[in-house]
């Protein structure tokens, strides 16, 4: 009795701490634990679940290099103008006197220093040679973004700059975001802010003209590339629809990627002026100056690590699940009964381990979830794979969703309602397919979940179809009758998408008037009234010649 008493008791403790133990998401998806211990009818055994590191300021795990190395000012010592005062001349940097030295470290030291200390190139004295300056932020890991970068500029920001990022440790870059006062000036490109996108060109590099414009020295200091905004486009304003955001970052590589770095830079183009005229009497006015610089994000453990350690200035995963490598990338040599996988966001709050298995393992082993009964195991691979998965499900496991179906986020993956259709409108989407929150990829004109809806300007007819005409923008012109707001009816005499065209091109070639709405007349030919008057019986007429118009 005191033993069935002991287990029971047991059974209760352990689901306690298991309850204790669940890893829900915190804001930006934190896992607290890879795995717990469960009581079950064989014992104690392991729930293995999705997990990965707390978000944090990475700006104390970089390395800061400047390009070209001897831009930062103070050697020699000089005397620095204010922006907005050419005649306060007081500033001085002096790269051997540390309460005068700006140095690069100083964009990521202890804020709330009086006075600010600040990064501080050297002036534009080479003008009109632009003032040109590469910032690297580097890490030699993989990071993942949780929130917005934000630079801080002291004298103005920059009129012209680009954000860019490498995944490949420098090796290559592509662009983040533009800003400029003058985009089409710039870099020939429309304005447009992070507002302007939509879950479809969320990955569009834009060049924005907000962080750039008009006397910005004294209150508009800071610059930032918009994470939480883009974020915002899945999981709403305030990110309270999390499932969404992650089945996005679960089924879209491109999109996981695009919050993914090595690398930063930046691009230090032209600096703030304050006017539209360079003062080149006065050119110590003009350099660059950064106090703060803000990177939030964590360890890319690829869902396989709580935590990531920094030890002899490198970062690395403290890796799970049986994996290995500096970002959890692949299986530990005695665990390869299966290819590895990353670790799932899906089923929320869980999640999914995908776990590496050991090498002696046997087709029984094949893990199913339940939508099928039959295994292969290949041996040259050393893989066992499900066969004829039900459900709606496919994959090595019967862990993916056949085409026309989406995870429900909803479900475990041994739910059998897993995997629901799509449901995409014929009409209005590219194809049956969806992404994995259900959302159908939609043609021109077309938007909602399902691509049942048309967008302003647009019509349903079996899909959208452009308004042509209304009655308050695009009017038929030259007296041109809209019909089912989609063509207009032209005079004879016009034609066009709006009966914008003549058909002839002046009343004096013979066209018809506007009011009679009658074919245009021809007038006779000289041969013509020649023929005419023989008939009449002119004897001087009938023996002349019927010249060519031309003459």
């Amino acid at each position: 009795m005191n033993f069935q008493l002991a287990l029971t008791l047991q059974a209760i403790w352990t689901a306690v701490c298991h309850a204790a133990m669940q890893h829900y998401p915190a804001a930006w998806g934190h896992y607290d634990v890879c795995k717990s211990q469960i009581y079950s009818d064989d014992g104690l055994t392991w729930d293995y679940m999705a997990c990965q590191p707390e978000a944090a300021d990475m700006t104390q795990y970089l390395k800061v290099s400047l390009d070209p190395p001897n831009i930062t000012c103070g050697d020699p010592p000089e005397t620095y103008c204010a922006l907005e005062n050419p005649y306060m001349c007081n500033n001085e940097c002096d790269a051997s006197t540390e309460e005068l030295a700006h140095p690069p470290e100083l964009m990521f030291d202890i804020e709330g220093r009086n006075p600010t200390t600040f990064w501080q190139s050297s002036s534009w004295k080479k003008y009109p040679k632009p003032l040109l300056v590469n910032i690297t932020l580097s890490w030699h890991k993989t990071i993942e973004l949780t929130d917005d970068i934000v630079l801080t500029f002291e004298s103005g920001r920059p009129e012209q700059m680009v954000l860019e990022k490498s995944l490949d440790y420098g090796r290559t870059w592509q662009p983040y975001q533009f800003y400029a006062t003058d985009c089409l000036d710039a870099f020939t490109m429309e304005p447009k802010t992070v507002q302007d996108l939509t879950q479809h060109t969320l990955l569009d590099i834009i060049c924005t003209e907000d962080y750039s414009r008009g006397y910005v020295w004294k209150y508009d200091k800071t610059v930032r590339f918009e994470i939480k905004d883009r974020f915002a486009l899945f999981a709403g304003p305030r990110l309270h629809n999390m499932a969404s955001l992650y089945g996005q970052l679960d089924t879209t590589k491109k999109l996981r990627d695009f919050f993914t770095i090595t690398d930063l830079r930046i691009r230090l183009l032209r600096p703030a002026t304050g006017a539209t005229m360079v003062d080149e009497n006065n050119l110590s006015r003009y350099f660059y100056a950064i106090s703060d610089i803000k990177v939030h994000g964590r360890c890319k453990c690829n869902l396989h690590a709580n935590s990531c350690v920094y030890d002899k200035e490198k970062l690395s995963c403290e890796c799970e699940h049986n994996t290995t490598g500096p970002d959890c990338g692949r299986c530990k040599i005695n665990y390869q009964g299966r290819a590895w996988s990353a670790g799932s966001y899906l089923p929320i709050p869980k999640g999914t381990a995908n776990i590496c298995i050991p090498n002696s393992i046997g087709p029984v082993n094949c893990e199913c979830f339940g939508h099928s009964n039959r295994c292969s195991y290949i041996e040259v691979l050393n893989t066992v794979i499900c066969v004829s998965c039900k459900h709606n499900t496919r994959g090595q496991h019967c862990h993916l969703c056949k085409m026309g179906y989406y995870r429900n986020v909803s479900a475990e993956l041994d739910d059998e309602n897993v995997c629901i259709e799509c449901n995409c409108n014929p009409f209005g989407s590219v194809r049956d397919h969806c992404n994995g929150t259900g959302f159908c990829i939609c043609k021109e004109g077309t938007t909602g979940p399902k691509c049942q809806e048309c967008l302003p300007g647009y019509l349903w007819d079996n899909g959208c179809k452009s308004l042509v005409c209304d009655d308050e923008l695009l009017r038929c012109q030259n007296g041109g009758v809209c019909v089912n707001n989609a063509r207009c009816n032209c005079p004879p005499e016009y034609s066009g998408l709006l009966c914008e065209k003549s058909r002839c091109e002046s009343e004096a070639a013979g066209c018809g008037s506007r009011e009679s709405g009658q074919p245009p007349l021809t007038p006779p030919s000289p041969c013509g009234l020649l023929t005419l008057l023989l008939l009449l019986g002119s004897a001087l007429l009938r023996e002349a010649p019927c010249w060519p118009a031309a003459l």
